[in-house]
């Protein structure tokens, strides 16, 4: 005899949490795929409830405020004020932050801390010049996260970090711009996306910040 209520379906609330946070990790990765920053904050909303973490969502919300890292115009509205523009890459790494300290950010390679220590240790001196998306590759080799999008034209930034919640995500801000050509199709500006900034935590968003020369003037011009 058949049984008519057929195989179970049931889902755990583990289950659950593994779908939301993989929906979590492509909106942080593809966030204009998603909708952008208000998608971003509602998956982190139904993570934070389905993991018992509403309050620690809370505190890094209110934490982003005081680090001046969000005004009312959301985190994009501090890039924004601080070069001018807020690439949804860029937007999305800063919530990243937050996901690597819940542990609800799933890395495509993992850092030791040697490694950790090492792009830390040399950052600021590597971003006295300017720099391409293929020097950062070639430098620090593939990233722990890459947001923005694969096209390799379009702004991105790069994350690299450990398993350990407690180190902060290291992370290069690249930008490329476009413009219209004579057939009035949008070409690149650059041939490959440059690198504005290195961003490494900091008590206050602007302190996080190692500009290269591109980005110090980007800052001067916006």
């Amino acid at each position: 005899m058949t049984d008519a209520t057929g195989p179970s379906d049931e889902r755990t609330v583990q289950d659950v949490l593994d779908y939301l946070v993989t929906h979590l990790n492509g909106a942080l990765r593809r966030p204009g795929m998603y909708g952008g920053e208000v998608a971003i904050r509602l998956y982190f909303d139904a993570v934070a409830f389905t993991d018992a973490a509403e309050q620690a969502w809370k505190q890094e919300l209110e934490d982003l405020q005081t680090r001046r890292a969000s005004f009312s115009t959301g985190v994009r509205g501090a890039f924004q004020d601080l070069w001018g523009e807020a690439h949804e890459g860029a937007v999305a790494s800063v919530y990243a932050e937050i996901a690597h300290r819940q542990g609800w950010l799933r890395r495509d390679r993992t850092l030791t801390s040697a490694e950790h220590d090492e792009i830390r240790r040399v950052s600021e001196t590597w971003c006295r010049k300017d720099r391409l998306l293929s020097d950062v590759f070639a430098e620090f080799g593939p990233p722990s996260v890459l947001f923005g999008g694969n096209n390799p034209n379009r702004p991105k930034t790069l994350a690299y970090a450990t398993d350990q919640r407690d180190d902060a995500l290291l992370c290069f801000h690249l930008w490329n711009d476009f413009a219209q050509t004579p057939g009035q199709s949008l070409a690149s500006v650059h041939a490959e996306p440059v690198l504005w900034a290195f961003r490494n935590g900091g008590a206050l968003f602007t302190d996080s910040f190692v500009f290269t020369p591109e980005g110090s003037a980007r800052r001067r011009a916006s």
